[in-house]
């Protein structure tokens, strides 16, 4: 059943609704058996020929209606409050504020944010990643893409905020913040916790990248 949803998923996101609608046709359970057997074939043959959904396209689909939330580039008078480093990209320090206020409420150094927001997003509050990650520091949320993925009590992702809340900079910045204080907490180390916020299938390499920007600012 899983395969099928995400046929379904796939066909809305690439715009054949030909697909979505196989899909649909094979998930009814009042559709006779002999009829799924012929549509489901059908459906294989067309999601071989289907050209895979690109980062932009699919962005671009989930923007649509998105409010614009950018905000306006830091202050000279802000950014001379700004404790972070000098050398992290203009895209980032524009998120001074809210950085600096999120880390002394979760108690994190604010260059550790700032460092997986460079690695993450680049400061981009529209960032939307091939896995469904949403906004400046790239949190899963329950909806889109990221409602696919299934854990073994169901969607991984059920209790995540939603796409649109989490395109709101300030809350994306609080939610994300708050998860990896967490996973310190938890993990008692912050290259563990790194580890754990970021992808599951690449080992320490996330980790190790974060912590060189970290350490390079």
């Amino acid at each position: 059943m899983n395969r099928i949803m995400n046929a379904i998923l796939l066909g809305v996101l690439s715009g054949s609704m030909a697909i979505a609608y196989l899909g649909l046709v094979i998930a009814n359970p009042q559709v006779p058996e002999q009829v799924k057997s012929l549509q489901a074939s059908l459906l294989n043959e067309m999601l071989k020929n289907l050209k895979p959904v690109t980062e932009n396209e699919q962005n671009d689909i989930n923007q649509a209606g998105a409010p614009n939330v950018a905000a306006a580039p830091v202050s000279e008078a802000a950014a001379a409050d700004c404790s972070l480093g000098s050398a992290y990209a203009d895209s980032v320090r524009r998120w001074c504020g809210p950085i600096q206020n999120y880390a002394t409420e979760h108690q994190i150094d604010p260059n550790l944010i700032a460092a997986v927001m460079q690695q993450e997003s680049g400061g981009d509050p529209n960032a939307y990643s091939s896995s469904g990650a949403v906004g400046l520091l790239q949190v899963m949320p329950s909806d889109g893409i990221a409602a696919s993925f299934y854990c073994a009590a169901g969607p991984c992702f059920a209790s995540r905020p939603t796409t649109q809340e989490l395109l709101n900079p300030e809350f994306n910045i609080s939610y994300g913040a708050g998860m990896l204080a967490g996973l310190i907490n938890r993990y008692q180390d912050v290259r563990e916790a790194l580890r754990a916020y970021g992808p599951l299938d690449v080992g320490y390499s996330y980790a190790d990248t974060v912590l060189a920007i970290y350490g390079g600012y």
